[in-house]
């Protein structure tokens, strides 16, 4: 679940946008979770939106070094 950001850079920029998606997918998903009492790993929420930080990072640095 939770992605270095050595593995990312790895990836191609479909691959990153695609799991940029995944990621605020499952995110999505986790809140719903959250509020109707169903999530119990709460950490979870966070951990979410950090991956989804340091993919869009990665990603960015990637569409910077490209251009």
């Amino acid at each position: 679940l939770i992605m270095k950001a050595a593995e990312l850079r790895d990836l191609g920029v479909e691959e990153l946008e695609q799991k940029v998606l995944e990621t605020r997918r499952e995110l999505f998903n986790a809140k719903v979770k959250h509020a109707t009492g169903q999530l119990e790993n709460t950490a979870l929420l966070g951990t979410l939106r950090k991956d989804i930080a340091r993919v869009e990072t990665v990603l960015a640095g990637k569409r910077e070094a490209t251009k």
